[in-house]
């Protein structure tokens, strides 16, 4: 398979970007975020931003791969466009948790977000399974970050 090159650095690009985006964003309400009681297993604040860079640069590789497919452009279209809807509600999350601390609704939003990351991966594996592979490790981190988002609402 021949890489355009090009489509996979804007492929990478637009996630990385809008977590960047959103780092940049939030990174004022992270001493309020360091002083709220934690459920247990709450990961030290140094794992986020690299798990989250992981995640990101799969869901660019993912998109990248169903972008480049031989699929129906339709089929493309419906799957890149629930990714991008996943993505700028994936952006809002944290500042509706970080920002403002609404955590019960963010809890709520949060939800949203993982069934859209869900709705993308059922539309990536048929188009290239690895790209739906790719989207599984983010949706687990969701949900985890679901019990983490819960838990700080019920503890403060």
């Amino acid at each position: 398979m021949r890489v355009n090159w090009k489509t996979l650095l804007i492929s990478l690009a637009i996630p990385l970007g809008v977590g960047g985006l959103s780092a940049l964003v939030t990174r004022r309400a992270m001493d309020t975020f360091s002083h709220l009681n934690q459920p247990p297993l709450s990961p030290p604040t140094w794992l986020f931003p690299v798990v989250w860079t992981l995640l990101f640069l799969l869901m660019g590789l993912a998109s990248w791969l169903v972008y480049t497919s031989d699929a129906p452009d339709g089929v493309i279209r419906r799957a890149l466009t629930v990714y991008g809807i996943q993505l700028g509600v994936n952006f809002l999350w944290s500042i509706l948790f970080f920002n403002l601390g609404w955590y019960l609704f963010s809890f709520c939003w949060l939800v949203l977000l993982w069934g859209l990351i869900l709705v993308t991966t059922i539309l990536f594996f048929p188009i290239r399974k690895a790209a739906g592979w790719f989207l599984v490790p983010y949706i687990l981190w969701v949900t985890f970050a679901g019990y983490l988002n819960f838990g700080i609402y019920f503890l403060n």
